[in-house]
């Protein structure tokens, strides 16, 4: 029997849905999808500059796996960049640290700070559902 995955931490959801090319004509079939987790171990590796062991660590996840999912991130980012593909973030295996919310209106899922408005950051809708 296979073992149970752990969920990986991270610490804030991106506040954006994705990404599109601009001056490419493409249908929106053409996507490719990065997890939450997969955007956190790019952040942490290649923004904040963390080592993969540091990162592994802030993930709460092995070394080992933590490479793994670095790399996937990367080979789809590659993928979405030559073929001009639209790069979409979605759920996947992932935890906050902070709790995450929803905004109906405009369908997207994030996260605020202590110090933000409770407010989507998109629309500025109020009506925002908290997420377990």
């Amino acid at each position: 029997m296979a073992r149970t995955t752990k969920h990986r931490v991270i610490q804030k959801a991106p506040e954006f849905s994705g990404f599109k090319p601009f001056g490419v004509q493409k249908p929106a079939s053409c996507e490719v999808s990065i997890n939450y987790e997969e955007y956190e171990a790019i952040k942490l590796c290649d923004y904040e500059l963390l080592t993969h062991a540091e990162a592994a660590a802030m993930m709460n996840i092995s070394r080992p796996t933590f490479t793994r999912v670095y790399e996937s991130a990367r080979r789809k980012i590659a993928k979405a960049f030559v073929e001009t593909s639209i790069i979409c973030f979605e759920g996947g295996n992932a935890v906050l640290e902070s709790p995450w919310f929803s905004c109906p209106a405009c369908k997207i899922t994030f996260s605020l700070g202590a110090d933000n408005p409770q407010i989507c950051p998109f629309c500025k809708s109020a009506d925002i559902q908290k997420n377990n």
